[in-house]
């Protein structure tokens, strides 16, 4: 296995029984074929045509749009439908920072393929012994990936908050960071992938921090989510990314682009290009 396997695994889907999803004729997302033609059963709220799913073209507002649309979400959340109802509003638009057509539940997201944001935070320090990253195993009781390796801060990006506001939070809930030094987290660049799921597409992009942590700090959860931290080596880091399927799937990507840019990764290898270059996936447009 290597960093490629990785990326190939982030970036695995077939479009092919996917229909367009659209709001007041933008082209948002991509939905199951199956999943579309349930929904066209509320035909006051979508339509299924030949563009595709689209939504009702009386809803002629976001909020509109979001209240019309949440009933029948939860609904079908409940059933096992679509994943599970998080409580997390997602802006729904053209791109990122752009005016909201409508807001999704997070767990929602996915089943629509609309774009959907995070933010991750590589925690690391710098010794006597070398470089060394702040690794976070998740609590075995959470309902997503339980048991699994994170990155030290990990969080979606809801509407409404800043992503360095959301950093704060997330830094403070998750790792016990106070505000003044997650502050100092540095932004450095995104990934982004493509990913079909079961009856989903995941079509996210991750704003990447890297916070270089004082050598006496040690992070301590908070809200429960996280069961332990662990302070490794950068090799160990390395092989376990390159070598296992310990760390959520897209954690992954976050760790690898932090081995590309502090040069842990050799430019002479023949697959350096298109490791860098899958980090950067296109995000299957609809």
């Amino acid at each position: 296995m290597s960093f490629l396997d990785r990326i190939a695994e982030c970036n695995t889907h077939d479009l092919a029984d996917f229909l367009p999803f659209a709001i007041a004729g933008v082209r948002v997302g991509r939905v199951r074929a199956r999943l579309a033609r349930r929904l066209a059963a509320y035909d006051d709220v979508f339509t299924v045509g030949p563009d595709g799913l689209l939504l009702s073209p009386g809803l002629a507002d976001p909020a509109a749009r979001t209240r019309a649309v949440a009933p029948i979400l939860r609904a079908l959340a409940a059933e096992g439908a679509i994943g599970p109802w998080r409580g997390e509003a997602y802006a729904v638009g053209r791109r990122f920072g752009a005016e909201a057509l409508m807001h999704l539940d997070r767990g929602a997201a996915p089943a629509f393929g609309v774009r959907a944001y995070g933010a991750h935070v590589n925690g690391y320090v710098r010794g006597r012994d070398g470089l060394r990253m702040w690794i976070a195993r998740r609590s075995r009781g959470r309902p997503t990936w339980p048991g699994m390796l994170d990155n030290m801060v990990a969080g979606g990006q809801p509407a409404g908050l800043g992503l360095i506001e959301n950093v704060v939070k997330e830094a403070g809930e998750e790792a016990g960071i106070p505000e003044a030094l997650a502050r100092t987290a540095r932004p450095v660049g995104a990934v982004t992938y493509c990913q079909e799921v079961e009856e989903r597409l995941r079509r996210d992009t991750i704003f990447c921090y890297d916070l270089e942590l004082p050598l006496d700090f040690a992070p301590r959860n908070r809200d429960g989510e996280i069961e332990a931290f662990h302070l490794w080596p950068i090799a160990r880091v390395m092989e376990t990314v390159a070598e296992t399927r310990e760390f959520k799937f897209n954690c992954n990507l976050v760790c690898i682009d932090f081995f590309v840019r502090h040069g842990l990764t050799d430019p002479e290898d023949p697959d350096f290009v298109d490791i860098a270059a899958g980090l950067r996936a296109r995000l299957c447009d609809p």
